[in-house]
């Protein structure tokens, strides 16, 4: 009888982080389908669906929502970090492209290397420092200021990564802890709502049936993301498999494309092929180029 044949974990783990960006650039394409809704109101019924879920998984767990001593401050600093990110990642969903918006968010992983130095004591070596440094650039080109005065809403964008860099620092800070991902779903979700939830009490914007459906699908597949990344990094590394998360753009500028007419100008794709380009070498200089050198001496 032939055995069966099992799966690379570094292929599924690959795998799962594509099944990621898929859902996330999706997330990205209901919040601007929403159309006129508030940007907090849409951050609140994303995070909203997430709560319930992460709440729910809590409770039919062993430890229920115990949290590990010492860990609350850097909870909350998750939190703040990853929820001021996600709102202005939202604002400029909504007033620039899709491609753009995703891209400039997608500085996350360079951000996360500079607050590496503070929250977690990790000096970057120069690779890490050239690629920043170049990345940076790359984003000046999405944003590509006119007459010297950058778009607020790019601006806005670039933030949401600085946001969502220093909230995946603390991430790892948690987890170096012990600290379990479904707490930190969870406080981040809820923590995010409650962020959100003044401007919902004090200016309710009415939705349609289909605005609603729109966030109510946003809050779901950022869900399937969202658990779709925790399993990736269950099969692999994150250093040898989170360049995949790059393809969250190709899908984004596929979606703007297809449903907003969206071609990106010539200053956004060189951009963002300076970024991606800075992504895929660090990558290299970090998994492949060691593997190579092992591979020689062996």
């Amino acid at each position: 009888m032939a055995k069966k044949r099992s799966v690379n974990p570094h292929v599924l783990g690959i795998l799962l982080v594509i099944t990621d960006s898929f859902f996330f650039s999706l997330m990205s394409l209901f919040v601007r389908l929403a159309g006129d809704v508030p940007t907090l109101q849409k951050a609140f019924f994303r995070n909203f669906i997430a709560a319930i879920i992460s709440l729910i998984l809590l409770a039919g767990s062993k430890e229920k929502f115990k949290i590990r001593k010492g860990s609350l401050p850097y909870l909350f600093a998750r939190a703040i970090f990853g929820g001021s990110g996600l709102i202005l990642n939202f604002y400029a969903i909504d007033h620039i492209g899709l491609a753009d918006s995703n891209i400039l968010n997608k500085m996350s992983p360079f951000f996360a290397i500079v607050a590496s130095i503070f929250v977690l004591g990790e000096i970057p070596n120069k690779v890490e420092i050239l690629t920043v440094v170049v990345a940076f650039i790359g984003a000046i080109f999405v944003v590509h200021p006119t007459a010297g005065v950058a778009s607020l809403p790019a601006l806005l964008g670039l933030c949401s990564g600085l946001g969502a860099g220093i909230a995946y620092t603390f991430v790892r800070k948690l987890g170096n802890r012990g600290e379990r991902g479904s707490v930190i779903v969870a406080f981040f979700s809820c923590f995010t709502c409650l962020m959100c939830l003044p401007s919902i009490l004090l200016d309710f914007h009415p939705m349609t049936a289909a605005q609603w459906g729109c966030l109510i699908a946003a809050g779901t597949v950022a869900c399937v993301a969202q658990f779709a990344i925790t399993a990736a990094y269950r099969f692999a590394p994150a250093k040898e498999i989170s360049v995949f998360d790059y393809s969250q753009v190709l899908f984004a500028s596929l979606w703007g494309l297809l449903f907003f007419s969206e071609v990106p100008d010539g200053w956004s794709i060189l951009g963002a092929v300076i970024i991606i380009s800075m992504a895929v070498f660090k990558w290299y200089c970090t998994v492949i180029r060691p593997k190579k050198t092992e591979g020689t001496t062996a």
